[in-house]
């Protein structure tokens, strides 16, 4: 009878086991098919342990050779949010953000010579696990880019008093959304090729 019951609870440790991650999976593919980009806000506060969550999903990205060459600014002051939706409009920074995070790339941390260039895709990574850390919070965020445009990112540079080793990606508002934009289907089989052009 021993025997049963180990047996019994055996397989239900091993069912609850093989359930979890296929719902985990589940919520997973779920925040990334239905993040939206969020322009509008209401501009009630967000707390600082939602932040650090959402710094925490950020640097759990992947990174070339692991050199993990980022920098993040977050701007939680109004005046400066009031700033920089100022000075670069399509931010959406004036659009009442409960924040603005700046991904940065740090040249003093990615890979030397050639490679260097590896920063964009890192600190790119890193933004859009941001993006669905928002989502899944229940947050709104929108990706607004800086860099390749260097006057943009040189703007923001002297703006914020950024070494010329920090490299602003982009600025990312987050906050309590205040609008719902439909979920876009963006599938498109013609983009897709298998084994060659």
């Amino acid at each position: 009878m021993k025997k049963l019951i180990i047996l019994c609870a055996a397989a239900m440790v091993l069912a609850a086991c093989n359930n979890q991650p296929k719902s985990m999976e589940n919520q997973a593919i779920n925040n990334i098919m239905t993040r939206v980009s969020v322009r509008n806000f209401t501009g009630e506060k967000i707390s600082d342990e939602q932040i650090e969550t959402l710094l925490r999903a950020g640097m759990a990205a992947p990174s070339a050779i692991n050199k993990q060459p980022w920098a993040f600014v977050v701007i939680k002051d109004e005046a400066i949010l009031a700033k920089l939706g100022e000075a670069l409009p399509y931010s959406r920074c004036s659009n009442k953000p409960a924040i603005a995070i700046i991904p940065c790339g740090d040249l003093s941390k990615a890979i030397p010579g050639e490679m260097a260039g590896f920063w964009i895709n890192d600190v790119s990574a890193a933004t859009e696990n941001i993006l669905l850390a928002a989502h899944a919070m229940g947050l709104g965020a929108v990706w607004t880019g800086l860099h390749p445009d260097m006057n943009r990112a040189k703007m923001v540079q002297e703006m914020l008093g950024m070494p010329e080793h920090i490299i602003p990606l982009c600025i990312v508002p987050v906050g309590i959304p205040a609008e719902n934009p439909d979920v876009k289907d963006k599938f498109n089989t013609d983009n897709i090729h298998y084994n060659a052009w």
